[in-house]
Protein backbone atom coordinates (compact mmCIF):
# COMPACT_ATOMS: atom_id res chain seq x y z
CA UNK A 1 0.00 0.00 0.00
CA UNK A 2 1.45 3.38 -0.94
CA UNK A 3 1.41 6.39 1.32
CA UNK A 4 -0.58 9.41 0.23
CA UNK A 5 0.51 12.92 0.95
CA UNK A 6 -2.00 15.30 2.47
CA UNK A 7 -1.96 18.66 0.72
CA UNK A 8 -2.48 21.76 2.81
CA UNK A 9 -5.69 23.60 2.02
CA UNK A 10 -5.14 27.20 0.98
CA UNK A 11 -7.75 29.90 1.12
CA UNK A 12 -7.78 33.37 -0.43
CA UNK A 13 -10.13 36.30 -0.72
CA UNK A 14 -10.92 38.11 -3.95
CA UNK A 15 -10.51 41.46 -2.20
CA UNK A 16 -7.80 43.26 -4.16
CA UNK A 17 -5.08 45.67 -3.19
CA UNK A 18 -6.16 48.31 -5.69
CA UNK A 19 -3.66 47.83 -8.53
CA UNK A 20 -5.96 45.71 -10.71
CA UNK A 21 -3.97 42.48 -10.43
CA UNK A 22 -3.80 40.34 -7.33
CA UNK A 23 -1.97 37.02 -7.14
CA UNK A 24 -4.14 34.83 -4.95
CA UNK A 25 -1.68 32.03 -4.14
CA UNK A 26 2.07 31.54 -4.32
CA UNK A 27 3.39 28.76 -6.51
CA UNK A 28 1.69 26.83 -9.28
CA UNK A 29 -0.66 27.15 -10.93
CA UNK A 30 -0.65 30.95 -10.94
CA UNK A 31 -4.05 32.26 -9.90
CA UNK A 32 -4.78 35.94 -10.48
CA UNK A 33 -7.69 38.28 -9.84
CA UNK A 34 -7.86 40.92 -12.58
CA UNK A 35 -9.94 44.10 -12.39
CA UNK A 36 -10.30 46.54 -15.27
CA UNK A 37 -12.26 49.78 -15.40
CA UNK A 38 -14.53 50.41 -18.39
CA UNK A 39 -12.33 51.43 -21.34
CA UNK A 40 -9.18 50.00 -19.76
CA UNK A 41 -7.16 47.35 -21.61
CA UNK A 42 -3.95 45.41 -21.31
CA UNK A 43 -1.59 45.58 -24.31
CA UNK A 44 -1.02 42.41 -26.32
CA UNK A 45 1.35 40.05 -24.51
CA UNK A 46 2.10 36.32 -24.20
CA UNK A 47 2.44 33.75 -21.43
CA UNK A 48 4.65 31.14 -23.16
CA UNK A 49 4.35 27.58 -21.92
CA UNK A 50 1.02 28.23 -20.17
CA UNK A 51 -2.55 27.10 -20.61
CA UNK A 52 -4.89 29.82 -19.37
CA UNK A 53 -8.41 29.71 -18.00
CA UNK A 54 -10.18 33.10 -17.94
CA UNK A 55 -13.43 33.35 -15.94
CA UNK A 56 -15.27 36.65 -16.20
CA UNK A 57 -16.99 37.22 -12.85
CA UNK A 58 -18.57 40.61 -13.62
CA UNK A 59 -18.67 43.27 -16.31
CA UNK A 60 -17.91 42.83 -20.00
CA UNK A 61 -14.58 42.12 -21.71
CA UNK A 62 -13.49 41.83 -25.32
CA UNK A 63 -10.67 39.29 -25.16
CA UNK A 64 -8.37 39.32 -28.18
CA UNK A 65 -6.54 36.03 -28.72
CA UNK A 66 -4.24 36.21 -31.73
CA UNK A 67 -6.46 37.35 -34.62
CA UNK A 68 -9.76 36.50 -32.90
CA UNK A 69 -11.77 38.63 -30.44
CA UNK A 70 -14.23 36.99 -28.07
CA UNK A 71 -16.84 39.10 -26.25
CA UNK A 72 -17.32 37.81 -22.70
CA UNK A 73 -20.24 38.27 -20.30
CA UNK A 74 -20.36 37.39 -16.57
CA UNK A 75 -19.99 33.65 -16.04
CA UNK A 76 -18.25 33.03 -19.38
CA UNK A 77 -15.16 30.83 -19.18
CA UNK A 78 -12.49 30.65 -21.90
CA UNK A 79 -9.50 28.30 -22.02
CA UNK A 80 -6.63 29.14 -24.37
CA UNK A 81 -2.93 28.75 -25.16
CA UNK A 82 -0.69 31.45 -23.66
CA UNK A 83 1.76 31.24 -26.59
CA UNK A 84 -0.44 33.59 -28.64
CA UNK A 85 -0.94 37.36 -28.25
CA UNK A 86 -3.50 38.09 -25.53
CA UNK A 87 -5.20 41.43 -24.88
CA UNK A 88 -8.28 41.92 -22.67
CA UNK A 89 -10.25 45.17 -23.04
CA UNK A 90 -13.06 46.04 -20.63
CA UNK A 91 -16.23 47.51 -22.10
CA UNK A 92 -17.64 47.84 -18.55
CA UNK A 93 -16.06 47.76 -15.09
CA UNK A 94 -14.95 44.12 -14.89
CA UNK A 95 -13.49 41.46 -12.63
CA UNK A 96 -11.99 38.19 -13.83
CA UNK A 97 -10.26 35.19 -12.32
CA UNK A 98 -7.35 33.74 -14.30
CA UNK A 99 -5.55 30.45 -13.78
CA UNK A 100 -2.21 30.04 -15.58
CA UNK A 101 -1.01 26.44 -15.59
CA UNK A 102 2.16 25.03 -17.08
CA UNK A 103 1.48 23.35 -20.41
CA UNK A 104 4.79 21.49 -20.34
Amino acid sequence: MSESTVTETERATLDGDGDGRTRLFDGEPKTIRLTLDAGESIPAHKHPGRDIVFLLRSGAVDLTLGDETVSLSPGDVVRFDGDQDISPAATADSEALLVLASSE
